[in-house]
């Protein structure tokens, strides 16, 4: 079964809604090794909400996958590969299995793809669409293969 997963983040909505700098914030999302990029890192704020979107994506297979719907998101470790302006490559691991990761990050949003095939990253069709007042429209017609919203963004992928 060939199954992919998208999470998007809208990072105004995240500055204003997630304080992730207070105490003990990160110890729930991120692991040691990821805190440790993320203090070290030029860009924090991005690298936090990078690391949460990947998970996110890798989660939505993983419980598709098991049908276990625990998110506990410091379990879930995060390894990136590339780290360019603009676009990730990666991997998430969640208990014995890995999934790939492939994101598109800029100063508004950031949107995560997985799948537990890397060639499977390269036939996702994205639409990212934006929509005020959380409004989105009747997507279900069109049949995505995984739904992701935050704030004024809608991300729909197809297989």
């Amino acid at each position: 079964m060939r199954l992919a997963g998208n999470d998007i983040v809208d990072l105004q909505l995240a500055a204003t809604e997630s304080n992730w700098m207070r105490k003990g914030y990160l110890q729930k999302i991120c692991s040691e090794k990821e805190q440790a990029l993320i203090e070290e890192s030029e860009y924090p704020n991005q690298l936090v909400w990078l690391f949460w979107s990947m998970k996110e994506a890798a989660y939505k297979i993983h419980s598709r996958k098991t049908g276990q719907r625990v998110y506990a998101p410091a379990s879930l470790e995060t390894t990136l590969q590339t780290l360019n302006p603009g676009f990730s490559t990666g991997f998430v691991s969640v208990e014995n299995c890995m999934y790939y990761t492939q994101s598109t990050l800029n100063t508004q949003m950031i949107h995560s793809l997985a799948t537990q095939e890397r060639s499977l990253l390269q036939e996702i069709k994205v639409r990212i669409s934006l929509h005020q007042d959380g409004i989105y429209p009747d997507y279900a017609s069109t049949n995505p293969h995984s739904v992701s919203h935050h704030g004024v963004y809608l991300a729909l992928i197809y297989l």
